[in-house]
């Protein structure tokens, strides 16, 4: 069995994906308990839910909301009280702890993530809904720019004249379409958060992690920053480890049950890497995480910030690795 717990519910599910029991937060939803809610989730601890149903399945194991397809999606009140704690979390993190940067990034990237996950379950939505009006509408084409449409337009007539498509032959009453509407306001009000959230990252990591932000780019830099726990300890971690940083499911499944060892992690989303043919991306993620580990050493122990020359270096090797292993 497996215990799932978000900051609304948790669940108890079989082995085959059925839920066994369940537990819904009653308490009152302010923001500040939200705020309260994700900390815990961010330290990886239980919500009072999930305490509950771990004393009645003491067996159940601790999974994530991600691997089950049934959790359910939020509502409009559930993202908006999401949005809003999401940035108030930010905030608290910024004014309680001001002088600790590895604790103002971990909430920042946690909390950018929460804000991710949000956006993507309501254009999701958005997207399928609109979909049943506008049959004829590319919906992967045209996926980004839904949301901003059908929020700025006052009727169907309109979005169908704003997208350039014939709107389906349906009575759409009017408190229907302005659930649609409301959905559609909310979805780019997520996405003004997730861009702010985005700024606030690369703005305190490109002065945390000078070298290592202008080696990778501020993000990807922030969120090895996370996984390692601190700039302190990705100074200190050998080069192998941080090469699987964000693939330790894929590592302890190698361990366990003798599955092929992982190449990269977190670092396969740079484009030296996620870019490269697959032959050469297991070497150049292991002189890549080499070079993190010198960087995040200059950036700790108070050497020379790294500059764009340092950068074409690594960049020539990536370049070398790729000729050399194409010739075999």
């Amino acid at each position: 069995m497996q215990l799932v717990w978000d900051w609304r519910l948790a669940r108890v599910y079989d082995e085959e994906d059925r839920v066994v029991d369940e537990c819904i937060w009653g308490g009152v939803r302010t923001i500040s308990a939200v705020v309260e809610r994700l900390t815990l989730l961010m330290n990886e601890r239980m919500t009072p839910e999930a305490r509950t149903l771990a004393e009645r399945f003491p067996d159940a194991k601790g999974t994530t909301p991600t691997s089950i397809d049934s959790w359910p999606d939020f509502d409009e009140q559930e993202t908006t009280l999401l949005q809003d704690a999401s940035l108030k979390l930010a905030e608290q993190g910024v004014a309680d702890a001001a002088a600790d940067s590895d604790r103002r990034l971990e909430h920042l990237v946690r909390g950018l993530d929460e804000a991710r996950t949000a956006h993507n379950s309501l254009e999701s939505n958005l997207v399928e809904w609109t979909g049943l009006f506008l049959p004829t509408l590319d919906l992967d084409l045209h996926r980004g720019s839904i949301a901003p449409s059908v929020s700025t337009s006052s009727n169907l007539l309109e979005l169908a004249a704003s997208l350039d498509v014939p709107a389906a032959e349906v009575e759409l009453g009017v408190d229907e379409w302005t659930g649609l509407h409301s959905l559609a306001s909310s979805t780019v009000n997520m996405t003004d958060t997730i861009s702010r959230l985005e700024k606030s990252v690369r703005e305190l990591t490109n002065v945390y992690m000078p070298s290592v932000s202008i080696l990778l780019g501020p993000l990807l830099a922030a969120k090895l920053c996370t996984a390692a726990h601190g700039r302190k300890r990705l100074a200190r971690l050998p080069a192998s480890t941080i090469q699987i940083l964000g693939a330790e499911k894929a590592f302890f499944s190698h361990l366990r049950q003798g599955t092929d060892p992982p190449k990269h992690g977190h670092i396969f989303q740079h484009s030296w890497i996620c870019r490269s043919p697959k032959w050469t991306r297991g070497s150049i993620a292991r002189m890549l995480a080499g070079k993190i580990v010198i960087a995040a050493r200059v950036d700790h122990f108070g050497g020379v910030a790294w500059t764009s020359k340092e950068v074409s270096e690594v960049e020539q090797k990536v370049g070398e690795i790729r000729a050399r292993r194409s010739q075999r």
